[in-house]
């Protein structure tokens, strides 16, 4: 990564019936928000333009761009991704939604791969909408995963409280055969790492939750805890990482017990994002660690039923846009320190 002034933030425009094109044009309807960061937004711009009108924003200035050596420093840059006809309807599910979302999608990962953006910053998709030959993964996460280097882990996450989910958009009851020492050792790494590469955490303290209600009980409610969570732990404790659990996730949030760690690793999908959602839902924001690229997103979804109502709150979409810059310099910084050796006596010191 070089270091540059103003860090090019690509963003997909999510389904362009959902409430991602409002979110997006609010952020950048304030003029400081250029002052950080050249956005750089791919979508249609017949699509754009409907969203501006329906929403009585269509003062905002935009730069309408063929190509990413077009971009400028103080506009939101549309970059349009098809001459299409295309039909926005605001609020419903529909197959030309899913499509415009991948379109966006592909051409902002091509975009990254190109070194033209620095960042990827995704307004929400539906998952079923998108579905197509060539997308079928089962959201955001994975399919970034196939796109670029590394493994992946989804954390929600706000100043005070990250969760990881060491199992994520899978059916609840494939959970329990999913949990294997392997999977959690992996998960621990990518959250240790990202906690010191990306958060600038020089020792991270992190939390697992366990797998059954109250762990089991010792057994009486399920033998996974003790069986295979426990020992990991330990093996993970061994080398020197300060990893603690698994605690009963009821508890574990209703004590505020999150508030000692660093970062919170959750068996599945539910058991992370409910907690957090209650306790942040509008402030938080998703970021995929693990991969080469810096991936954001807001934590809501495309919420039709108030797209085309001025009503979304961007607000979670604007935490991660500066999100995403504040993890690109963090990120930045540790790699070119990492890579620095310093010769000493003729012999190289990391």
């Amino acid at each position: 990564m070089n270091k540059i002034d103003k860090i090019k933030v690509g963003i997909s425009s999510g389904d362009i019936n959902g409430i991602g094109l409002e979110v997006i044009l609010k952020t950048f309807e304030d003029n400081r928000m250029f002052d950080f960061c050249i956005p750089v937004l791919f979508c249609q711009n017949k699509v754009v333009s409907v969203h501006k009108k329906v929403l009585g924003k269509e003062g905002l200035k935009l730069n309408a761009i063929n190509s990413l050596d077009k971009i400028a420093n103080n506009k939101l840059n549309v970059l349009n991704v098809s001459n299409e006809d295309v039909t926005v309807e605001l609020g419903k599910e529909t197959k030309q939604g899913g499509k415009y979302a991948l379109l966006s999608l592909q051409a902002a990962a091509k975009a990254f791969k190109s070194n033209k953006i620095d960042l990827l910053v995704t307004a929400p998709i539906n998952k079923n909408a998108i579905q197509s030959e060539a997308f079928s993964f089962k959201g955001h996460t994975e399919y970034l995963e196939d796109q670029f280097d590394g493994k992946s882990l989804m954390i929600l996450m706000t100043d005070e409280l990250k969760i990881g989910l060491i199992t994520g958009h899978i059916p609840i009851n494939k959970v329990a055969d999913t949990i294997t020492p392997e999977l959690i050792s992996a998960k621990v790494d990518i959250l240790h790492n990202s906690l010191k590469q990306d958060f600038g955490i020089t020792k991270p303290k992190i939390a697992v939750l366990g797998l059954n209600p109250h762990c089991g009980d010792h057994g009486v409610i399920g033998s996974e805890d003790d069986k295979i969570v426990k020992p990991t732990l330990e093996k993970i404790q061994e080398q020197g990482k300060l990893v603690y659990g698994p605690y009963a996730a009821d508890s574990f949030f209703g004590s505020e017990s999150y508030k000692k760690f660093d970062g919170v690793l959750a068996m599945y999908h539910d058991q992370g994002l409910g907690p957090f959602k209650t306790l942040s839902f509008g402030e938080g924001v998703n970021f995929t660690a693990g991969l080469s690229i810096v991936r954001t997103s807001p934590d809501h979804g495309t919420a039709y039923e108030i797209a085309g109502k001025n009503q979304a709150n961007h607000h979670s979409f604007k935490e991660a846009v500066f999100t995403s810059i504040s993890i690109y310099k963090k990120r930045s910084e540790y790699l070119e320190l990492t890579a620095n050796r310093l010769q000493v006596n003729g012999k190289t010191k990391n």
